[in-house]
């Protein structure tokens, strides 16, 4: 403490002050001067006691603050007592819980990095395989024209496997990172739904299924039409892939006071009942699922109409048929 250069300065102050006051007393009486002098030697031991505490409690917190750099976080200093030291040890103390919960925000981030990029491997690792060995085979003179054919066909489909993986992805990185600008227009629900269905007319034709659409024209919500419409074209995908031959889609919508409700029902072979929870996980692929499905579309969708102040839940049971109820809510409460 005597160290400290202000400190020095300080007791000098106050021990010519001090002085100062006894030459004046004495011109007095001596005991005025003995009185003025104890009164300042007093003044200056409990000015000495009380900068002491003060430098024991900031060394604390020096301390304190040099466990939080080594990573030691479980040290609570809290102090109710009135104070300028209790202040600063409560905001020190709160400053540590946010630092603390940030360090586990950032490490699940972390962890879910890792395993987004290794799922992301896993899925890209397959089509590559499946082209790099098709190339070697289309190095051979000897190959007939209907196999190279064949090999070419397979590339050019694991090739559009790949651009959509990778559009997805990027649609859906733009998402997390709050980047993907969601316009707030009035999008008609019926233009909507149509738009969405543009895409699969062909497949839906092929297996000469039926999409019934019920609904008013003047349903409406506050949105993005066009990422709205991806989200939708994921969940009739879905749809398409696991209902049957002649089978049925039907969508309705509706509008109240509090939202705009999309309910898109199949007839098809339903999800079970241990699969419906991690419907909407990235990558996640459960028992029924397509071949060649990836794992990424509904939880594409998932993201893009919760991103809208939106919801999105699911209904199934094996055999049954699958319903996707999305709810678009007019204000946020």
């Amino acid at each position: 403490m005597l160290r400290n250069v202000e400190i020095k300065k300080y007791l000098i102050v106050m021990g010519a002050i001090g002085l100062a006051g006894t030459v004046a007393g004495a011109f007095f009486s001596l005991s005025c001067a003995l009185l003025v002098f104890i009164t300042a030697a007093l003044l200056m031991g409990c000015s000495l006691i009380f900068t002491r505490w003060r430098y024991r409690e900031i060394a604390r917190l020096s301390g304190y603050l040099r466990q939080i750099i080594a990573g030691d976080e479980a040290l609570d200093v809290r102090d109710n007592h009135e104070g300028e030291l209790s202040i600063l040890k409560n905001d020190i103390y709160k400053v540590t819980l946010m630092l603390s919960e940030q360090k586990a925000l950032l490490a699940r981030d972390k962890l879910a990095l890792t395993e987004a990029i290794s799922d992301i491997s896993h899925q890209m690792k397959t089509p590559l395989t499946s082209m790099m060995v098709m190339t070697d085979l289309l190095s051979d003179d000897q190959l007939s024209p209907e196999k190279r054919r064949e090999f070419i066909r397979n590339i050019r489909v694991q090739l559009e496997r790949l651009e959509w993986l990778v559009s997805s992805l990027l649609k859906l990185s733009k998402i997390d990172a709050g980047t993907a600008r969601f316009k707030k227009e009035p999008v008609a629900v019926k233009k909507l739904i149509q738009k969405a269905l543009e895409p699969l007319s062909i497949p839906i034709d092929v297996r000469q299924q039926t999409i019934q659409i019920e609904g008013e024209e003047q349903v409406s919500f506050l949105g993005d039409f066009n990422w709205t419409a991806e989200a939708l074209l994921n969940i009739f995908k879905n749809c398409v892939e696991h209902t049957p031959d002649g089978g049925k889609i039907a969508v309705s919508f509706s509008e109240n006071t509090l939202f705009t409700e999309i309910v898109i029902a199949d007839n098809g072979e339903g999800i079970a009942r241990e699969d419906l929870p991690n419907i909407f996980k990235r990558f996640y692929k459960g028992k029924n699922a397509a071949e060649g499905s990836i794992g990424i579309g509904l939880a594409m969708a998932y993201s893009i109409i919760t991103s809208q102040n939106g919801d999105l839940e699911v209904k199934s049971a094996k055999g049954e048929g699958t319903q996707f109820r999305i709810k678009f809510y007019k204000q946020v409460v």
